[in-house]
């Protein structure tokens, strides 16, 4: 199949969606099939392409305004598209109000739309519901959707006239790969950490529904009670899509003034993917506060599943039957310091937990391997394709 993506980020710019994108598009190459890919200027290389991508990039969206379509329109047909997949994320595209109505533009090619989560654009001042009706007429607009995790999949399988409705769960963008000649212990030393610091690893940019705040708090609590703990931000911390990264940024940065935490905390900036693989290993356990419960959709936790971390996170909204309490994860209440301090100190005066916990996590996260991915999209494409409209 000839596939196009369509993606308001993708790398060189930091974000989930775009990593995500770039991921699938290595898989279905692997699979045999041919990736062309619209996505945002930034994402175009001055050097050109990157060597270890396989799709053609058209780095050509200045803005995500009604302009764009036309573009979109000839790209797809110059590239003879047999299918287009629009990996919907509302910040990711701006905000954007157009995004909503491009499958009804690219009437001669099937269109499956991706939702990276259900989260709603902002189209005007005090639109309200009409906000969700937009996300809907995406979804009632394109031949097919999928759906990252479970909670989507229920709120969308009671709404009607969608075509077509698919789980697909989305797998780690770090896959681990540690650098060569990897030394733990002299990985922590070059990070300031002595033998003895329990190091509480974070992953992900800094977004108002991670709970970055309560686990500000809690490292507090903890250290308080003479737990001689620090924490490791790993990544960027804003990204390049969200400006509402950037206020709760400023906020978590006063946060940590207040509580006198600069001292126990390292920020490792934005880091390739090698780098971030060494700095999970260097934790002694990873903390994943969602504010809004933790979800197979969060690539934060696909990648410390991935590399077999012992994982603090937040109960989930819906049943998540695979995530087993002190198994795979300890689970907390959202928004509480107390409870994340609590299950800091437990896990850290365990070893042998976490390492069961550790290896339980890396064995999890082989079901959401990128070619089981692929596989699955691959085959729901041609299930599209071979129905008629």
């Amino acid at each position: 199949m000839r596939i196009g993506q369509i993606t308001g980020e993708y790398p060189p710019m930091q974000g989930g969606v775009g990593a995500f994108t770039q991921e699938l598009a290595r898989a279905l190459t692997a699979l045999g099939h041919e990736l062309f890919v619209f996505t945002d200027h930034r994402a175009q290389r001055p050097d050109g392409p990157a060597p270890d991508d396989p799709a053609h990039v058209t780095a050509d969206a200045h803005s995500w305004g009604w302009g764009t379509l036309s573009r979109i329109r000839r790209w797809a047909g110059a590239q003879r598209l047999d299918v287009v997949n629009i990996q919907y994320q509302a910040a990711a595209f701006q905000m954007a109000a157009f995004i909503h109505i491009l499958p009804m533009r690219l009437d001669n090619t099937r269109v499956v739309t991706t939702f990276h989560d259900l989260l709603v654009p902002y189209l005007f001042p005090k639109a309200g519901p009409l906000r969700y009706q937009a996300v809907l007429t995406l979804a009632r607009s394109s031949d097919g959707v999928i759906v990252t995790n479970r909670a989507d999949e229920q709120r969308l399988c009671t709404e009607k006239s969608i075509a077509s409705l698919r789980h697909i769960p989305i797998g780690s963008n770090i896959k681990p790969c540690l650098p060569p000649d990897y030394n733990r212990s002299v990985w922590r030393a070059a990070l300031g950490f002595q033998p003895d610091d329990v190091v509480i690893g974070y992953f992900g940019f800094l977004n108002a529904s991670k709970g970055v705040d309560t686990l500000l708090q809690a490292l507090r609590i903890v250290r308080n009670n003479r737990l001689p703990a620090k924490l490791l931000m790993i990544g960027g911390r804003t990204g390049s899509s969200d400006p509402a990264n950037i206020i709760y940024a400023r906020e978590i940065e006063t946060l940590v003034e207040d509580l006198h935490l600069v001292d126990h905390i390292r920020w490792t900036g934005f880091v390739d993917s090698v780098a971030v693989s060494g700095h999970l290993a260097a934790c002694d356990l990873i903390a994943l506060p969602f504010r809004d419960g933790v979800s197979f959709r969060r690539g934060s936790l696909m990648a410390a599943l991935a590399h077999g971390c012992p994982i603090i996170t937040t109960h989930p909204q819906v049943e998540m039957p695979e995530l087993i309490q002190d198994v795979h994860a300890r689970l907390i209440p959202p928004d509480s310091p107390t409870a994340l301090a609590i299950a800091i100190e437990d896990l850290a005066g365990n070893p042998d937990l976490r390492a069961a916990m550790g290896h339980n996590a890396r064995e999890l996260s082989q079901r959401f391997t990128w070619e089981t991915i692929a596989a699955q999209t691959a085959a729901y494409y041609q299930e599209l394709l071979d129905t008629p409209r």
